[in-house]
């Protein structure tokens, strides 16, 4: 893989449409809970809504606290096989960005598989707060949870 999702919070209104995008992609269901993305929003002034998306880590916590390897790092993406899961949610506790999601209706844990591709929440989100950026864009920065500043994404837009 050769792109990452990345988030502005800056431009993030907190409308929550990329978390019904990705509920009713993977699920057919207009529930933000059963979402692999989630917007944060905390106060006081000013109000920052930040979407939580998985950060595909090259040395994943999630993969390495599954007792059963249901978690792989193949191709840049952190994939989950449903077979071997056993739903003891160890690699929800262990993500380190809070990125990965139950939801008591499914027993897999819920996670961010980037749609195939074609990130759904990308081209839905009216801001654009959420963006897939070339990884060798982002390389040289240091982005925690994902999150670029309004600064960052000009100078990659200028780029």
């Amino acid at each position: 893989m050769s792109e990452k999702l990345v988030v502005v919070p800056e431009l993030c209104s907190g409308c929550s449409i990329c978390e019904l995008v990705c509920a009713i992609k993977h699920f057919g269901a207009n529930n933000p809970k059963k979402s692999a993305i989630r917007v944060h929003t905390t106060y006081p002034n000013p109000a920052v809504n930040k979407p939580v998306v998985c950060s595909q880590c090259e040395e994943p916590a999630c993969a390495e606290a599954c007792p059963t390897d249901a978690l792989q790092r193949v191709d840049g993406l952190v994939t989950l096989d449903e077979d071997k899961c056993i739903f003891c949610y160890d690699c929800v506790e262990a993500c380190t960005f809070e990125a990965m999601y139950v939801h008591r209706d499914y027993g897999l844990p819920i996670k961010c598989d980037m749609c195939g591709g074609d990130p759904q929440c990308v081209g839905k989100c009216p801001k654009q707060a959420i963006r897939l950026v070339a990884e060798a864009a982002v390389a040289g920065l240091d982005l925690r949870d994902n999150v670029l500043s309004g600064d960052q994404v000009a100078a990659l837009e200028r780029s």
